[in-house]
């Protein structure tokens, strides 16, 4: 029980409390964490309990991060028992923000963003359009959680406009590329993994060290230009096709929030290397894509070949080190089904089969349309982990 009162349209519970950074207008960005509908400032609350409310003044969550697991625990056990009690209701209500009242901002400084390909039934979807009669995945895909270098300063938060990218092209009855705006545009339902606590230069995290670095997760769309990265990706892989934007969820979830959530990873029919053995937990959590309103697909996380904490071992097992507020992604979300594919690509099959919006047939996404993801956990406890959304402008040049 708890005396705050949820509305009937509430993004969020009273357990999720996921960390933001908003303000009003005219007014400082700083720490706030979602309560429901409501907006809570960390700075006052630290404030009205005496204590130091420095890493809450800031305009991004890094120096939060920074501080580690022990203390994110402690202010989570804090704001936990000050709602539950009744006598948490004077400390709390002062510092209470209806969340339509604040601009929200990217909620961390994004340090490094790396791009992982962990969906075995995404990477069999995409192998069998791509490489037709022969295997759809390549040899390495079953021994390691396949990723790309991204783009950290083109991650933008929740509602920022995405303009259709401009590149080369290469039309398949020309001889030679041509430039103008993509016809291909796409999305890529995806979960996206924060991390809190760096690491040392040169020295490995292991599967089992995943708690003590990484604070929590975001929804995250991996906007995709399929045309420019078809012409683009060999030998090196994306680039100017995926570089253009990435958007993320104004709210970013601490993993202690998704513990019923945790779920063991899909078996296997053969040994990974020993960085990669033990696994870490997969987490039962369905995203779901809307395009304009219309609900098309629910994409289940449960399905994943490779967890969070493999992606992480395997982006640090060369000796590459973690620095707070690096950002990785789980590649795109997609399940066995037809509805639970995480891309218009394969929604699709690359624009083959259309879909169906009633007024007229759809394959990538035109200038005007807004896609919108939203997550939330199964199991005993649903968690909210909220949405991403972006709309499409036209490209600069036609």
């Amino acid at each position: 029980m708890s005396w705050f009162t949820l509305g009937p349209a509430a993004p969020f519970g009273i357990t999720e409390l996921p960390y933001g950074v908003g303000g009003r207008a005219g007014e400082s960005a700083r720490v706030v964490v979602a309560i429901g509908d409501q907006a809570l400032d960390l700075t006052g609350v630290w404030r009205a309990l005496g204590r130091d409310p420095a890493a809450f003044q800031q305009p991004r969550l890094n120096t939060f991060l920074a501080q580690g697991r022990a203390v994110w625990t402690e202010t989570r056990t804090v704001l936990e028992a000050l709602i539950a009690d009744p006598s948490g209701r004077a400390v709390l209500e002062p510092h209470l923000t209806p969340m339509g009242q604040l601009t929200m901002r990217l909620p961390f400084e994004v340090a490094d963003y790396v791009d992982f390909y962990s969906s075995e039934h995404h990477a069999t979807n995409v192998g069998r359009m791509f490489r037709p009669g022969g295997e759809p995945l390549t040899p390495n895909w079953k021994h390691m959680p396949i990723g790309y270098h991204g783009r950290a300063g083109t991650v933008v938060v929740s509602g920022t406009p995405i303009r259709r990218p401009c590149g080369q092209l290469k039309p398949p009855n020309t001889e030679a590329p041509v430039f103008g705006p993509s016809g291909k545009l796409d999305i890529e339902a995806e979960l996206g993994w924060v991390v809190g606590v760096g690491s040392e230069p040169g020295q490995p995290v292991s599967v089992e060290a995943f708690r003590e670095h990484v604070f929590g997760v975001v929804v995250l769309n991996d906007w995709s230009a399929r045309d420019i990265q078809a012409w683009e990706y060999v030998p090196l892989g994306p680039f100017l096709g995926k570089s253009f934007g990435t958007s993320i969820s104004a709210w970013v979830l601490p993993l202690e929030a998704l513990a019923a959530a945790e779920v063991p990873l899909p078996g296997r029919d053969h040994p990974l290397l020993p960085y990669l053995s033990g696994g870490g937990p997969g987490f039962d959590i369905d995203v779901e894509v809307r395009l304009n309103g219309q609900l098309i697909s629910t994409c289940p996380y449960a399905t994943m070949a490779y967890s969070p904490a493999q992606m992480l071992a395997h982006l640090t097992v060369n000796g590459a080190w973690l620095s707070t507020g690096d950002l990785y992604g789980s590649g795109t979300i997609s399940g066995p089904a037809v509805h639970q594919r995480g891309s218009l690509l394969e929604l699709t099959w690359n624009g083959t089969q259309p879909l169906d919006f009633g007024d007229g047939s759809r394959t990538f996404l035109e200038d005007g349309d807004e896609v919108v993801l939203s997550a939330v956990s199964n199991g005993v406890r649903r968690v909210r982990l909220g949405e991403v959304r972006g709309t499409i402008l036209p490209a600069l040049v036609t």
